[in-house]
């Protein structure tokens, strides 16, 4: 065997982890629409005669998402980063976020990213620390402004005791765990997070593209949902569609299923319907919105994740 065929190996043991990976996705994505079928139609049906403008709207609000996206990164490194390779990189990471779970897959090529250009690990891992603590500060303080504003829309549901029982569980091993075997570990991990945030406060130009790019982010995807039910004709208020986007993608982030995928449509599908909304409109509105947001950009964001690849940027 030459060096030339040995060199091409990796590529290809590569390329097959990425479509194994993809014929994955695509199969749990499969079973998901045939099992909602009639729901799906009903929405689909809708969907295809939606208002065009407020779908145009929709798909502008999401192509704003990355370079806010992008932003907020660049707000939480010191040093510039390249710009073009930044957006590129958070659109690559997008798709990459719908074969990973619960964000992994964004975490990873951000990581490898800032490492590529140079940033130490540490730093780098740090760094999108930061990002995700402002991403879920701000969307935390958006969910707080919108149930004052918007009094009786959220209703906690019926929990029964087995449900309790379980979180209980969680929630005490999660605690002995932080406070015994890594309470070091957790405890140096903040003081390096707090010492690094601390520096990029210290820069006004860092903070701002740091929570202005996050606030952005979380208001723009309220934007496309918005903008998808103005499209069929869904009657609820957008202050209240934004909650209960906020308090649906809240809950479906503790599912680790990639890209919120399953979790987030029937969470927010749910969300929508209690909210006042009918179900073929909530259906049609989740439907648009993941189209826009995942299943459109998802393969021209693995064709740039390969390119990224191959030219070494990741």
């Amino acid at each position: 065997m030459t060096s030339e065929h040995l060199l091409d190996a990796p590529q290809r043991r590569r390329a097959y982890w990425h479509a194994a990976l993809t014929l994955v996705v695509l199969t749990v994505v499969v079973c998901l629409a045939r099992r909602h079928w009639p729901v799906l139609e009903t929405g689909a049906v809708r969907l295809a005669v939606a208002d065009r403008g407020w779908l145009l709207a929709a798909a502008l609000a999401t192509l704003a998402t990355w370079p806010c996206s992008a932003l907020a990164q660049q707000g939480a490194v010191p040093g510039r980063l390249p710009p073009g390779r930044l957006v590129a990189g958070q659109f690559a990471g997008s798709a990459a976020n719908h074969v990973l779970p619960a964000g992994v897959g964004a975490g990873a090529v951000n990581l490898r990213l800032l490492v590529r250009c140079g940033i130490p690990i540490a730093d780098a891992a740090t760094a999108i620390v930061v990002k995700g603590t402002a991403g879920a500060l701000v969307r935390g303080a958006l969910l707080a402004v919108l149930f004052a504003a918007c009094p009786g829309v959220l209703r906690v549901p019926h929990l029964g005791g087995g449900f309790l029982l379980a979180a209980c569980t969680l929630t005490a091993g999660a605690l002995v765990l932080v406070a015994g075997p890594l309470r070091v570990w957790c405890r140096r991990a903040l003081g390096a997070v707090r010492s690094y945030a601390g520096a990029l406060h210290a820069r006004p130009v860092r903070a701002a593209a740091l929570w202005g790019g996050s606030l952005a982010f979380v208001s723009l995807h309220c934007a496309v949902l918005i903008a998808v039910t103005r499209a069929v004709a869904l009657p609820l208020p957008p202050a209240r569609v934004a909650l209960l986007y906020l308090a649906a993608s809240t809950v479906a982030a503790l599912l680790p299923t990639p890209g919120g995928l399953g979790s987030l449509d029937a969470v927010l599908a749910f969300a929508l319907t209690t909210g006042g909304a009918p179900v073929a409109a909530a259906a049609s509105a989740v439907l648009g919105y993941r189209l826009l947001t995942v299943w459109l950009p998802l393969v021209p964001g693995l064709g740039v994740l390969g390119i990224l690849v191959r030219r070494g940027a990741l």
